[in-house]
This record gives C-alpha cells, sequence and structure tokens, in this order.
C-alpha cells in the first residue's frame, strides 16, 4: 500500500480483526454483485470503500426516477443511463483504487458459471425470484459463498449461504417453489432506509467472509420489522430433499 491508501485505510488497519494484511487481502478480493438497485446501491458504496479491489456489477436496467427515492448510487443527471454505468462513475469517483467491471445485461448460462467461478464472495442484490434462484444455482455448482439479501415494504431479511461447505443450507434450502414472481417494489412500495439497512448488513458480511472473521450469518435469517424496529433471526438448515445442494 502507497501512503495515500494507508491513510485512506486507517481505520481499518486499526482494527486488530483486519490490520494491514487483511486490508490487502480486500484490495485482491472480487465481489460479483447482481442489482444496482435499491440493495446494491449501498452495498457497493461501502464495499469501494472499503478498498475490496475489483467489484463486477450486473444489471439490465436504465436509472428511472423513481428510483432515486431508495438508490443512493444514482443522481438525478444518471436519469435514463444504464444502472451499471452511473454506479461505475459514483465508485471509482469515491475511490480510484478499485477497479470496478460493468455487464449491462443478465447474467445467464455459462456467462453466469464464468463470473460466479471468478469471485471471491457473490452478492444478491435481485429483485426477482428467478435470478435468485439461477445466481444460487451457479453458486452451489461453483462452491461460491452467497450474501442474500431482500427488502419490501417495511420489511427485510439477510443471509449467508456458505456454499463452500457440504453441510450449509442454500436459497432452495428456504424457498423451494419456483413459481410466481413475488411482490415488487413498484406494486406495494418500500420505505427508503429499509433497503439501505439491509445492503449495509449485506455489506458487512461479505467484508467478514472476505476477512475470515467474527460468526456471518451462515445458517442463520436475519429479518427486521422496520416498522417496529424489531429483529428477529431463523435457524436454517440444509435440506436433504433441496432439488439443489440435496443429497439425491
Amino acid at each position: 500500500m502507497n501512503e495515500e491508501q494507508l491513510e485512506r485505510y486507517s481505520r481499518h488497519i486499526t482494527l486488530p480483526q483486519v490490520d494491514a494484511a487483511g486490508q490487502r487481502r480486500l484490495m485482491a478480493a472480487r465481489v460479483l454483485i447482481v442489482g444496482m438497485g435499491g440493495l446494491g446501491s449501498p452495498i457497493v458504496i461501502y464495499l469501494a470503500a472499503a478498498g475490496v479491489g475489483t467489484l463486477v456489477l450486473v444489471d439490465y436496467d436504465t436509472v428511472e426516477l423513481s428510483n432515486l427515492q431508495r438508490q443512493v448510487v444514482h443522481r438525478t443527471a444518471d436519469v435514463g443511463r444504464p444502472k451499471v454505468e452511473s454506479a461505475h462513475d459514483h465508485l471509482l469517483e469515491l475511490n480510484p483504487h478499485i477497479t470496478a467491471v460493468t455487464i449491462n445485461g443478465q447474467l445467464e448460462g455459462a456467462a453466469l458459471d464464468e463470473q460466479v467461478r471468478s469471485a471471491d464472495v457473490v452478492v444478491d442484490a435481485s429483485d426477482n425470484f428467478q435470478t435468485r434462484f439461477a445466481l444460487n444455482a451457479a453458486c452451489v455448482r461453483n462452491r461460491v459463498p452467497l450474501v442474500s439479501g431482500a427488502a419490501i415494504r417495511m420489511e427485510g431479511q439477510v443471509t449467508v449461504f456458505h456454499n463452500e461447505r457440504p453441510d450449509a443450507p442454500c436459497y432452495r434450502c428456504l424457498y423451494r417453489d419456483e413459481g410466481g414472481e413475488g411482490d415488487t417494489c413498484s406494486l406495494t412500495g418500500v420505505l427508503a432506509p429499509v433497503v439501505g439497512i439491509i445492503g449495509t448488513v449485506q455489506a458487512t458480511e461479505v467484508l467478514k467472509v472476505l476477512l475470515g472473521i467474527g460468526d456471518t450469518l451462515g445458517g442463520r435469517l436475519l429479518l427486521l420489522d422496520a416498522l417496529n424496529m424489531e429483529w428477529r433471526t431463523l435457524k436454517l438448515r440444509k435440506d436433504p430433499a433441496c432439488p439443489v445442494c440435496g443429497v439425491v
């Protein structure tokens, strides 16, 4: 690290759980983030600020005015631009020492597997079950940890799927049904800071996984009721009959 980086990351380096060796690990890491919306915004901002070396940004959408109520990585001047381009510019202005790779489209098939294999951690910041199921299956196939989050209305949830561990549950152990699109923010609404709360928890879990510190949310589902500001934790266990990770 040069002098500027030592100063930039000094509050990390001061932490005994991180120190200079941990910061260098973050700087050498590669994280795949799918979704540059309400969840993806705080995730990529904090990962960039923390000095995670390579961030792969994936989204097929463009910035709309209605996004700006909660998608804080974008600005009013970005309306109409691809979200990955808007996010890329914001992150490089925040921290020019990182690399932000943009994929303006949907990752599928071999391309999805290639990006998952190349990542140290994958982050699901998407808003639909089809993407979540495909991302989970690719992470299980390639044994890559997946940090998953979701938020709607005044509720949210976060967990970590340690797919590199054979005894760990995956996303399909939690949600077996492939049918239906579920609720969306455009239909039911979402309180702006709720996605920020969930996204920053996801970012924290990513850093913990990369650094190998603390107890992650692996095997636990953290649930937020923001209306009453209450947290609950549910235990998650591997489903032997899971169609993705179960033993046939």
